[in-house]
C-alpha cells in the first residue's frame, strides 16, 4: 500500500509539471523575455550578498567553514526570489519543460524556442547585475573588488573536466529542486527546498550558468587578469553540464520511473 501511495504521489506530481512545462513551452514571447530577464536580475541577489559577506569577513577568510557557511546561506537567496516569484529560469527548464516533450505532449522546437528565449534572457539580467556589483558596490563600500575576483575565480579557477562535472550536479539539483518544490504543500515548504537546495550549490561551488554568469561577468570587469575567454569557458561549461543534469539525471530519469512503475491502485478503481 505504502509504495502504491508513493507511486501516486509521483504521478501526482508528474502531473503537474508536464501541465506547467505545457503552460511555458506556449507562453507568447514577450512574456517569456520579460520573466527570464527579471530572474536573471533577481538571481544576481545572491552573489550580491555574497560579495557583502566576503568583504566584511575579509577576503583572506575565504575558505573558513563559518564564511563558507554563510556565502552559501546568501547564495540562495536569489533562487529564492526567482523560484517563488515564479520568473523563468533557464535551468528549472532543463527539467520541466522536458517533461511533455518526453511524454509526446510537445515537439523538440517547441523545447529549443523555449530554452533560447528563456537562456538569453537570463544572461542579459545576470549580465546587467554582474555589471552593477561593480559600479555600486565598491562606490558604497560594501562589496571590496577584491572580494568581486574572488567570487569570479570560485569557478574560473576549476579544470575543464572539474567544471563540467560540477555543473552536471548543479544542473541536476535544480532539476530536483523544480521536482520537489511543485511536491511542497505550502509557501514555507517551497522556500525551505528553495534555499537548502540553493544553499547546497553555493557551498559546494557548483558553477550554475545564469547565477555563476553575475559573478563571473563581474570578475572580468574588475580584473585584467580574466577576460572575455575566461568567461566563455565558464559559460560554455557550465551551461553544458548543467543542461545534461537537469536533462538527463532529473527528467529522463524520473519520467521513467513514474511512467514505467506499472499501474497502481487508483488505475483499478477507474476501471
Amino acid at each position: 500500500m505504502a509504495s502504491e501511495e508513493a507511486q501516486a504521489e509521483g504521478e501526482d506530481i508528474l502531473d503537474i509539471q508536464i501541465r506547467r512545462g505545457l503552460s511555458e513551452l506556449w507562453r507568447p514571447t514577450s512574456g517569456l523575455s520579460l520573466s527570464a530577464l527579471s530572474a536573471g536580475l533577481d538571481v544576481g541577489f545572491g552573489p550580491l550578498l555574497m560579495g557583502v559577506i566576503l568583504t566584511t569577513a575579509g577576503v583572506a577568510g575565504t575558505g573558513e567553514l563559518a564564511t563558507e557557511l554563510l556565502l552559501g546561506i546568501a547564495y540562495g537567496v536569489g533562487f529564492i526570489l526567482v523560484v517563488l516569484g515564479r520568473s523563468e529560469l533557464y535551468t528549472e527548464h532543463t527539467t520541466l519543460a522536458v517533461l511533455p516533450v518526453l511524454d509526446g505532449q510537445a515537439s523538440v522546437a517547441r523545447l529549443a524556442r523555449l530554452w533560447g528565449i528563456v537562456y538569453l534572457g537570463n544572461l542579459v539580467g545576470a549580465t546587467v547585475f554582474g555589471g552593477l556589483i561593480v559600479v555600486v558596490g565598491p562606490s558604497i563600500d560594501v562589496v571590496e573588488p577584491s572580494a568581486i575576483v574572488s567570487l569570479a575565480r570560485v569557478y574560473t579557477d576549476q579544470p575543464v573536466v572539474g567544471m563540467l562535472g560540477a555543473g552536471v550536479l548543479a544542473g541536476w539539483l535544480m532539476g530536483l529542486l523544480s521536482w520537489l518544490v511543485a511536491a511542497a504543500d505550502s509557501t514555507g515548504a517551497r522556500l525551505l527546498v528553495v534555499w537548502l537546495i540553493a544553499s547546497a550549490i553555493g557551498v559546494a561551488h557548483l558553477p550554475h550558468c545564469i547565477a555563476g554568469t553575475v559573478e563571473v561577468v563581474a570578475g572580468v570587469l574588475v580584473s585584467p587578469e580574466l577576460g572575455p575567454t575566461v568567461f566563455a569557458r565558464f559559460l560554455l561549461l557550465s551551461t553544458v553540464g548543467n543542461t545534461v543534469g537537469g536533462t538527463v539525471f532529473v527528467a529522463l530519469l524520473r519520467y521513467g520511473h513514474v511512467v514505467r512503475s506499472g499501474p497502481t491502485a487508483r488505475d483499478f478503481r477507474e476501471e
